[in-house]
């Protein structure tokens, strides 16, 4: 599926905050849980995620640190910040508000009604 790029960047910053939630990490561990958990249809690019990931931490959002992974290699991780969580559920509210809205006029398309001015 070829996301439209307005989507595709409309959903980068939850997306990230999203994954962070479960875990620090580092830049090619969150390309690569979004490429699995999308079954292979977000195919992130280092040169998209890295200057997202330097954006959320000047917004204060997330930090990065210094760590050593399982396979004893220094890695730039990531981390979530309160304020992010925070702006997390507002971007969670604000898509399933998008979705809801989505569904109910699919709905309307299958016998539902709409009165329009």
């Amino acid at each position: 599926m070829d996301l439209p790029k307005d989507l595709v960047a409309a959903s980068a910053t939850p997306l990230v905050l999203a994954v962070l939630e479960q875990g620090d990490s580092y830049g090619y561990e969150i390309i690569n849980c979004i490429r699995d958990l999308s079954g292979g249809e977000l195919e992130w690019k280092q040169g998209m995620l890295y200057p997202l990931l330097h954006r959320l931490a000047s917004q204060g959002l997330i930090e990065s640190y210094q760590g050593v992974s399982a396979a004893g290699r220094v890695r730039k991780y990531y981390r979530l910040l309160p304020v992010g969580r925070r702006q997390l559920e507002t971007c969670r509210q604000n898509f399933d508000l998008i979705s809801s809205t989505l569904a109910a006029l699919g709905r309307l398309n299958h016998g539902g009604t709409h009165a329009t001015a």
